[in-house]
């Protein structure tokens, strides 16, 4: 793995651009606009890697449309985490065959964390000869010199050699919302969790200078954005690898400090490095939403030592509580995996005990997911499938109960909620802590922070009505 971080010089970065304006000259010649779609599998950082592939497309000329069919581009943005990510990725990227068919001209693009392996790469390669080009996250830069390359060179491109991590600041963004916003902090993780792809496939950890993030920050509230997240694989790490000693906690704070009306969010965090500061940071300011989320993945100190994520249980719960205590309305959220290789009955009970312990409000919930080339996909897995189900099954109902529980607690309750759109008939609004809410309302509320009244819940939404209208 290449560990060297390579900042994208503006003269790169136009090179790019100049790109662009050769594919717009080419599709100015056939006299038409042209179309492009782009699938997003996976996190929210890959979210915002599908908005920067937009804006190139944009600036390229391209109109952006809702489906693949009869678009001239298509664009799978992929995930790695888990096995059945990759299966349906393969699947949907296989009935493309029948949409090229209809448009032969139409060029498809596969990208993101699986291009960055080469078992995907290589499987693309050989089996899937109507896909047009592959590149990993470190070539997502030069996305405009790829497509092309496609266009006039009508051979196939394949950028997945193993580059340094890079960082390039002024891509073209086009997000889905101007309401709430993504913005990466930082890229790639030092982590190495045993059963974990992502330092493999994003490269190691490097942060953004904290002078364009505020920028860029900046620019989103003056824009109108009302709820901006900040990303990385592990953003209690931001800075480390900066001069000047800005920590997370720093960044979070200047960001809070400017003006306008809106929340910041983050994820994700790791236990290993969220501590006093962060919380003490996150209480103290009105505009960071009191919502955590902290992977703890194992109740069973064994098993976190197995995964090598660098903390104990009785750690783990330490910092939880530090956090509850200047943060009483804390909204808690987590992952967990069921069925790490080795894992017992009673370390799965030990799980249970902890989930019923803290009390999340909910749970991202996993069956372990071997991932070829990291540790865990090599030990020993003595425990059958239909064991590890049970299990799942298990820590599922014993999580929707206390969601369920919780959620009843906020009946009554007026909250401050963002309106951020409409399901159906209805107009639907996030608390602090990110919980749904339904409510009716004028479409004229949309974009605004509301006083809402909870009247009603459910394991996994709240309803509500206006404040004012009791």
């Amino acid at each position: 793995m290449n560990t060297k971080t390579t900042v994208i010089s503006q003269a790169e970065l136009d090179a790019q651009f100049a790109w662009c304006d050769k594919i717009a000259a080419y599709w100015q010649q056939e006299g038409r606009t042209p179309t492009a779609y782009v699938e997003t599998y996976g996190c929210q950082q890959n979210e915002a890697d599908s908005e920067k592939l937009r804006g190139y497309l944009t600036q390229s000329g391209y109109s952006i449309v809702q489906e693949a069919e009869g678009a001239d581009v298509v664009v799978m943005n992929t995930c790695a985490i888990r096995e059945h990510a990759e299966q349906r990725v393969f699947g949907n990227l296989g009935a493309l065959t029948h949409t090229k068919r209809r448009h032969p001209a139409q060029k498809i693009f596969l990208c993101g964390c699986m291009a960055g392996e080469t078992k995907v790469s290589d499987r693309i390669k050989h089996s899937y000869p109507h896909v047009d080009g592959v590149f990993s996250t470190h070539h997502l830069w030069q996305f405009p010199e790829i497509l092309y390359n496609v266009l006039t060179k009508k051979k196939r491109q394949f950028y997945v050699v193993d580059e340094p991590g890079s960082i390039a600041e002024g891509i073209p963004q086009v997000r889905d919302s101007q309401l709430k916003a993504w913005v990466s902090i930082m890229y790639g993780c030092n982590n190495f969790c045993t059963y974990c792809i992502v330092p493999y496939v994003r490269g190691r950890e490097r942060s953004r200078q904290p002078e364009d993030i505020l920028r860029e920050c900046r620019e989103l509230i003056e824009n109108g954005a009302k709820d901006i997240t900040l990303l990385g694989q592990n953003v209690n790490s931001y800075g480390k690898d900066l001069p000047g000693g800005m920590d997370f906690a720093d960044l979070l704070s200047a960001i809070a400090q400017i003006p306008g009306e809106f929340l910041i969010r983050f994820m994700t965090s790791h236990p290993r490095d969220a501590g006093k500061k962060l919380f003490d940071t996150m209480a103290k300011y009105p505009k960071i939403a009191k919502q955590l989320h902290l992977p703890f993945q194992s109740g069973s100190t064994r098993v976190l030592k197995a995964m090598n994520r660098h903390y104990d249980r009785e750690k783990y719960l330490e910092a939880v509580n530090y956090a509850k205590s200047v943060m009483p309305e804390l909204v808690l959220t987590s992952d967990v995996i069921v069925g790490f290789p080795g894992e017992t009955e009673e370390e799965f009970e030990e799980t249970i005990s902890l989930i019923q312990e803290v009390h999340y409000d909910s749970l991202f919930t996993f069956i372990f997911s071997p991932r070829t080339g990291t540790p865990a996909a090599s030990m020993e897995d003595p425990t059958p499938k239909e064991e590890k189900n049970r299990r799942f099954d298990k820590l599922c109902a014993v999580q929707n109960a206390i969601s369920e529980e919780i959620h009843e607690g906020y009946v009554g309750k007026t909250m401050r909620c963002l309106v951020d759109g409409k399901d159906k008939d209805m107009l639907t609004a996030r608390t602090e802590g990110g919980r749904l809410v339904r409510f009716a309302g004028c479409d004229s509320l949309i974009g605004t922070f509301q006083n809402l009244t909870i009247t009603g819940s459910t394991t996994w939404s709240l309803s509500g009505i206006l404040a004012d209208a009791n």
